[in-house]
């Protein structure tokens, strides 16, 4: 079957998934409807479906239901999708349809409005491996017009007995906290005004009828590719509907042109469960949406907690010969190796060496860590600038500003526009000729401010389009680099993003116990393979939750091993443990960063091949509390699975239905690993 078909004596299209199907369809009005979006249909059944129903209400209710995307023209009362103002102070779309283009998987509408030159192309592209569908809208003008929203999609699930909305909430050093709750009747709003793709929220949101567990029940999911500003808006009527509608900007914003193109929207339909939802997710970014997912990602040591702004090379390269014992195959020199950095006071915007820390510049530290058989990175802050700085002074009017009004800093710095070209292509050479000049293998690019006194106009997108534009470039000029998003931890963490970068840097907050909650949070869209956590020092320099060592370690194997902590006060045994905890997770790193996640109770479960990997966890318990046995899930009933450590044997339906006890040691977070590989019979 075709992924795309049309039916031209009914006037719709039928997108066809691997287990899904999407139907959209035109009212007699030329108004574009979702007609079904669930389980897949043959091109009978989708003919068969009822034409959309005829606005029923009084003239106090609202129509607009199901609608592809949602605008002001007529009686519509809702969130609207699209805003626009054309000249005269004309609102609203009404649609005329003109035609429509199918390109294999991508389906593009051709609408007009019925008044004004103005064309909006809704697109949908599929692809055959997947059943993620990706949305997203183009509008052109004759002349130029006002923007007020410009949403990527609209979605609209089925009517169901009752609704529940899960999403992620949080704050910085406690990101992607999990949230499901019934919506209330009436708008409830997800978004970001900050700039950025925030601490406080990200940009998903998975729908159920209220009775979906982990591994069973309908889930209806999308997620926006955007790392600025956001706004997803989920409306519940009291007639029983739900829909949402979201994509970049925020309200209060106005754009002023004739062209735009929103970023994309996607959204999935999934029978198994929030893990079958999550990895579908997981499939998409890995395949679609990673530039380089396949890659193993290797183990890094990151100098920042061990040094701060204390940095210098003669204990660079001491911590480098300590991350090298301990199995590092990427040291990360991290903040105030440049200018006059010296705290969070000065230096950023003069990207040099530091001349009295680093004499010699960056190479001989670089050529030290190359002899010891690792790679060198970087970190990096190129969107911002201390007003105690040589950028600054020759630079004041670089920043987001407002003109006459004192200019808000945060964390001593302010935030440079890159949505002025001369500012941009400032920092494209400097990070060019950053990288050409040196040997550099990896870029830690952070960013620890949010917008403030922004314009309301095309800044909040201009500037997020030159980051992509930036990090695109620099990936294409140097196809060796490698790069981690990172926006005081987890600020930065959408699909827009990922597909610029190889991993994210989850959350500032590297607490063991935290990271599980956090850790939780981000696998409900986002890969294993995509999700940096190190193993700090105990007690936590942040929480001061003591832990041991090996249980922080099994916390950081479930995603991107990397070590941060202050290895010049760790003791030889600690150093030989960590040395051995490294290895054992270089032997299981492929299963954990390609192999399909499962979420168990207080563990997770990796599956690649044969290769089976669990990570389970145990906090505080009361004395004499019995252990449960674990159950894991998706494994060959009538296989047998070996423990690769005891050589203990275990048929898989008596893993999946009792279960087994993890041997945890007799502590409060404790933790286990468990290794088992599938027999050949």
């Amino acid at each position: 079957m075709s992924l795309v078909t049309f039916d031209a004596a009914r006037r719709r299209w039928l997108l066809s998934t691997p287990r899904t199907s999407y139907v959209v369809g035109l009212k007699d009005d030329d108004t574009p409807v979702c007609l079904h979006w669930g389980p897949r249909l043959s091109a009978d059944q989708a003919a068969a479906l009822p034409e959309p129903a005829a606005f029923m209400g009084s003239s106090f209710d609202e129509s607009g239901t199901g609608e592809e995307l949602l605008t002001e023209a007529g009686a519509r009362f809702g969130a609207a999708s699209l805003q626009i103002r054309f000249p005269g102070g004309d609102t609203g779309i009404e649609w005329r349809y003109t035609g429509h283009t199918i390109d294999a998987g991508h389906l593009t509408l051709r609408l007009r409005d019925r008044v004004h030159p103005a064309e909006v192309t809704l697109h949908y592209r599929l692809r055959p491996d997947t059943d993620v569908i990706e949305r997203w809208t183009e509008i052109a003008a004759e002349a130029p017009v006002t923007l007020l929203r410009c949403d990527s999609a609209a979605w609209n699930p089925p009517p169901l007995p009752g609704y529940r909305l899960s999403h992620a909430t949080g704050g910085w050093a406690a990101e992607n906290t999990l949230r499901r709750a019934e919506p209330p009747v009436g708008e409830t709003v997800l978004t970001s005004r900050r700039g950025i793709t925030s601490h406080q929220a990200n940009p998903w949101l998975m729908i159920d009828a209220g009775e979906a567990t982990e591994e069973h029940g309908e889930v209806w999911s999308a997620a926006l590719a955007w790392s600025g500003s956001w706004r997803i808006t989920v409306a519940r009527t009291p007639g029983g509907r739900l829909s949402w509608t979201g994509g970049f900007g925020h309200e209060g914003l106005t754009w002023q042109g004739a062209a735009w193109t929103t970023p994309v929207f996607a959204g999935l339909y999934s029978t198994g469960g929030y893990g079958a939802a999550s990895r579908t997710w997981h499939h998409y970014v890995n395949e679609h949406v990673r530039p380089a997912a396949r890659e193993t990602r290797p183990v890094l040591y990151n100098s920042w907690e061990a040094v701060g702004f204390e940095v210098g090379e003669e204990s660079q390269k001491r911590l480098a010969a300590l991350a090298a014992r301990a199995g590092a195959e990427v040291f990360v020199m991290d903040d105030a190796w440049f200018g006059g950095r010296t705290s969070d006071r000065a230096g950023l915007g003069d990207w040099w060496p530091n001349p009295e820390r680093f004499p010699g510049g960056l190479t001989p530290l670089i050529e030290e860590v190359h002899r010891l058989g690792m790679r060198f990175g970087l970190w990096a802050e190129p969107e911002m600038v201390n007003p105690d700085s040589d950028l600054y002074r020759a630079h004041p009017d670089w920043v987001i500003h407002q003109p006459g009004r004192e200019r808000t800093e945060l964390r001593h710095q302010l935030f440079l526009d890159f949505s002025r070209p001369e500012v941009a292509d400032w920092a494209h050479k400097w990070l060019h000729r950053l990288v050409s000049e040196h040997a550099i293998d990896f870029l830690k690019w952070d960013c620890n401010r949010t917008f403030t006194q922004a314009d309301p106009g095309e800044m909040w997108a201009g500037h997020v389009r030159a980051v992509y534009s930036i990090l695109d470039r620099l990936r294409a000029d140097h196809p060796h680099l490698r790069v981690e998003a990172c926006s005081g931890g987890g600020g930065r963490t959408d699909l827009g993003m990922m597909a610029r970068t190889d991993q994210v840097w989850t959350s500032d907050n590297a607490d063991a116990a935290d990271r599980l909650s956090i850790q939780h949070g981000f696998t409900q869209i986002y890969p294993a393979g995509a999700m940096a956590a190190w193993v700090t020092d105990s007690p936590n320099p942040l929480t001061g939750r003591r832990t041991s060592l090996a249980y922080r370690f099994h916390v950081a194997m479930a995603g991107v091993l990397g070590l941060g902590g202050d290895l010049l006060n760790w003791s030889e045994q600690e150093l030989d443990e960590a040395a051995a905890l490294v290895g054992m997770y270089k032997d299981i790193r492929d299963v954990v960063q390609h192999g399909e996640l499962r979420r168990l109770r207080g563990a997770v479960q990796y599956t690649l091949g044969d290769r089976v990997v669990v990570l389970a966890y145990k906090g505080p318990a009361a004395f004499g509390a019995p252990g449960v046995p674990l159950r894991l899930s998706g494994l060959d009933p009538d296989a047998r699975y070996r423990d690769e450590d005891t050589g203990a044997v275990h048929h898989g339906v008596l893993l999946t239905a009792r279960g087994l006890i993890p041997p945890f040691p007799h502590d409060d977070y404790a933790s286990a690993l468990i290794r088992l590989r599938k027999e050949q019979l």
